[in-house]
Formats: structure tokens, C-alpha cells, sequence
């Protein structure tokens, strides 16, 4: 009789663990209900995840656990198979993503621009720039102790975008009034108010944190301020992704409904986020 008690442990042993293969593999190849998104500070800062999670969930049948980091900390996470599917704003960084084989295909989801916002005095006078990058010299022409900028330093979307305009506006961004605080949006403006400084931050962050700060939209409406949102799913070759879950979720994401959902998130009256699936 302890023989066969001790038989039939083992083989209950053996069997709980082919069940948790089983369901390993179930998840690795799309059968798991739990769906993985590595996004931007900025969908998560300025609420839209949390509007568009529960109605993903409620239409699907799928869990989605959300990481909000900086888009190159959300692309690093794709690479490494530690999430699903990523929805990030840096389109040149995605489209590297997808040809180096980490990512399925990039679908557009929906757009907003950027804006910079600074100090009521704006003293670098960039209400008066014609252009972002005549905005971007400005804040170190006059190289006063006045002008401060803060910088997300964090590879992030945005960090890139302010790159770029950098480099468009042929300034160094190595000055003493830069401040580069390794944060994310919201936080990085809750520093930028701390020290009455510029701060490049995406439209939809700031207007759902507008009512926090001194600060005020200085300069805007450059057509090289636009901020498109992009949506991949990791590849399933490069590691044991939920590869059914991603795309999922991407066709919920792009669908009408998933699109309504995004235009019709607002706050105070205005919408955030402009869909764009399909353009």
C-alpha cells in the first residue's frame, strides 16, 4: 500500500508539472489570458491607459498588465521578450524595432504634438520663435542664469523628440541651464515647476496635469512638434511571447471601437489623443 501511495504521488507530481508546461506553452504561443504592454509615462500620466484597459478587458476576455516606462525602456523590454506588445511614440527607434526582427509590424494608433511649456515671464521669449528650432536656440542665446530647461534624460519619446530639435536648431544641449532629471512625464513637470523651467511635454500629459503647475504653453503648432503613437507586437521567433494576446490587443486597439475609445477620451472638454488607425 506505500508503494502505491508513493507511485501515485509521483505520477500526481508528473502530472501537475506536463499541466504546467502545457500551460506555459498555451501562453507562449497566444493561449494565456494575460497580455503584457509596455507603453509610454505619457498614455499612463495623462490617464488614457486606465480609460482604454477596462473596455479592452471587458471586450476581450483578456487581463492587460501595463509598465509604464520611456519608450527606449519599453523597446529594451520588447527585445528581451519580458512583454507582449509595446505602444511607444518614437517612429524611427519603432520602425529599427520591426526590421531588426524584435517586433511584428507597426500599426499607427493616434497622434497628439508636442508643446513646450515654461514660466508666465518667458524669459528665453520663446512666445515669439518662428519655428521649434528657432525656440530651441533661443533658450541658449541670451545664456541667462534666468532660462533653466528640464530635460527627461531618459531615452524616452520625448527625450528623442528634444533631441532632434536640438540638432535641428544646431545648439548643443550641454549648457548649464539644462537639467536632466531621468523622470518620467508627470514628474519631470513637477520639477520643471519646482524650478520655473522649460519643459517639452506631449499635449495630452498636459492638459491632464495642467491644473497642477504655474507654468503655461509658450510656444507650439510647429508641424515638427507632431507626436504619432505606434503599436507592435513582439515577435514570437525572438522569444515565448503571448503573441495571441498582443495582437489582441492590437486589433482592438485599431478596430472602431478601440479607436472611439481613444477619441473619446477626454478631460475638461478636450480631446487628448486623435485617433489614427487606418491613415
Amino acid at each position: 500500500m506505500e508503494i502505491f501511495i508513493r507511485r501515485c504521488a509521483a505520477v500526481g507530481v508528473a502530472l501537475a508539472v506536463l499541466l504546467a508546461v502545457h500551460i506555459s506553452a498555451q501562453q507562449a504561443h497566444g493561449g494565456g489570458k494575460l497580455v503584457r504592454l509596455a507603453t509610454t509615462t505619457s498614455t499612463d500620466n495623462s490617464g488614457l491607459i486606465d480609460h482604454l484597459a477596462p473596455q479592452f478587458e471587458r471586450d476581450t476576455g483578456y487581463s492587460l498588465q501595463v509598465i509604464a516606462v520611456g519608450t527606449g525602456k519599453a523597446l529594451q523590454l520588447g527585445k528581451r521578450g519580458d512583454v507582449d506588445v509595446i505602444l511607444v511614440h518614437a517612429p524611427t527607434s519603432e520602425a529599427r524595432f520591426v526590421a531588426d526582427g524584435h517586433g511584428v509590424h507597426r500599426h499607427v494608433v493616434m497622434e497628439n504634438d508636442f508643446i513646450v511649456v515654461g514660466p508666465r515671464d518667458d524669459p528665453a521669449k520663446l512666445g515669439g520663435a518662428k519655428s521649434a528650432a528657432d525656440a530651441f536656440a533661443r533658450l541658449v542665446k541670451g545664456k541667462s542664469r534666468a532660462v533653466k530647461f528640464v530635460s527627461r534624460g531618459d531615452d524616452s519619446g520625448t527625450h528623442k523628440k528634444e533631441m532632434t530639435l536640438w540638432r535641428d536648431a544646431g545648439v548643443e544641449p550641454a549648457w548649464s541651464g539644462r537639467f536632466e532629471v531621468g523622470q518620467g512625464m508627470g514628474k519631470s513637470l513637477q520639477i520643471a515647476e519646482e524650478l520655473q523651467a522649460y519643459l517639452l511635454i506631449d499635449r495630452g500629459t498636459w492638459i491632464f496635469l495642467r491644473d497642477q503647475t504655474t507654468l503655461e504653453v509658450v510656444f507650439q503648432g510647429d508641424p515638427s512638434l507632431g507626436n504619432p503613437y505606434g503599436v507592435i507586437a513582439v515577435s514570437p521567433k525572438r522569444a515565448p511571447v503571448n503573441f495571441g494576446g498582443a495582437k489582441a490587443f492590437i486589433d482592438w486597439l485599431t478596430s472602431k471601437r478601440g479607436q472611439r475609445a481613444i477619441g473619446d477620451y477626454t478631460v475638461a472638454g478636450t480631446r487628448l489623443f486623435t485617433p489614427m488607425a487606418g491613415h
